[in-house]
């Protein structure tokens, strides 16, 4: 800490500076020092946290998270809703969510959705200002067994009303009771051709959900697998899902009872379209997210300020975990 008599210097520079906007020569007559000396204390004042220096974007982003992200995991993209005083995070993220839907969208675009809180609160943050040429279709079947959970059916109806756009259900339910009752309600044409136009889709917008919480858990619930599948699964060590296929901490797919039993794509099949946009929000999340980066699931992170940090973090902290078990090998 400076000496309480520096101190005192700081803080009258630091006023005059940037609460009277007053120049550095300015500054350096009412002090009665050189213009150079200024320019030392008002650095001086930012290193000490006399002076606080935030840049608030009037775009809601941190582009610096968006920038240690986009370089850490090679993503096309990245947005990140910044932290405010006003508003909550599932908005700020639906927010940028729908920015960055709107300026992708293309006429004659296939866009793609799986579900979730993320999803629903970019669909009723998203306004247009006219009417667009493309098709909204679902990635996994709903959730007509999953009570108090968002359907692919209530968003891509509600989105397609909000755009101006066409839309196509996937008139299956999301979990089967058996591996052959999946296989035969996938070859039913309606679902069939369904399933195909999401393959083909040129966008696709997925929440990323933790196996602990929300529609993942709600899936898991509805499943009821037996002790030896449940088992199964917890060996698997599945960290997350996107459109209720679930994948570990290196986003490699868990397969198994749950895999077989659920309408959805795949997450190669997923991985084919050409941009995937994973969008999530809270710190709950950052296994999933980090699993869904290190496993290429997606091309596009949109999330919040607390995701991304706890993302960047745990990434550290496994990666030098895994660093240290190498060394003592």
């Amino acid at each position: 800490m400076p000496a309480p008599r520096e101190l005192e210097s700081l803080v009258a520079a630091a006023r005059l500076y940037y609460l009277e906007n007053l120049s550095q020569a300015e500054v350096a007559t009412r002090l009665g020092t050189s213009r150079s000396n200024v320019s030392r204390m008002l650095a001086s004042a930012v290193e000490q946290g006399v002076v606080e220096i935030r840049v608030n974007d009037p775009a809601g982003r941190d582009r610096e998270l968006e920038t240690a992200l986009q370089t850490r995991f090679g993503l096309r993209s990245v947005r990140v809703a910044q932290r405010t005083a006003v508003g909550n995070a599932d908005q700020q993220v639906g927010t940028q969510a729908g920015r960055f839907l709107l300026s992708e969208l293309r006429d004659g675009m296939t866009v793609a959705l799986s579900w979730g809180s993320a999803l629903q609160s970019m669909v009723w943050q998203t306004t247009a200002e006219h009417d667009y040429a493309v098709r909204l279709v679902q990635l996994v079947g709903g959730l007509s067994a999953v009570d108090n959970e968002v359907s692919g059916h209530e968003l891509v109806r509600e989105l397609a009303s909000r755009l101006g756009a066409s839309y196509r259900y996937l008139h299956a339910p999301a979990t089967l009771t058996t591996a052959s009752a999946r296989d035969a309600l996938a070859e039913e044409a309606s679902v069939e051709q369904a399933l195909a136009e999401a393959r083909r889709a040129d966008i696709a917008f997925v929440g990323i959900g933790t196996p602990t919480h929300g529609s993942s858990a709600s899936v898991l619930t509805a499943l009821a697998l037996d002790a030896e599948e449940a088992a199964q699964l917890r060996k698997a060590e599945p960290v997350g899902d996107i459109a209720a296929r679930y994948f570990d901490a290196a986003g490699q797919p868990v397969l198994g009872a749950v895999h077989e039993r659920v309408l959805a794509v795949t997450l190669a099949e997923l991985a084919a379209i050409p941009t995937v946009v994973g969008v999530a929000c809270g710190r709950v999340k950052a296994a999933g997210v980090l699993g869904a980066l290190r496993g290429h699931l997606i091309d596009v992170l949109v999330c919040d300020e607390s995701l991304a940090r706890a993302v960047l973090a745990l990434g550290r902290s496994e990666d030098t975990d895994t660093d240290e078990s190498e060394t003592l090998r």
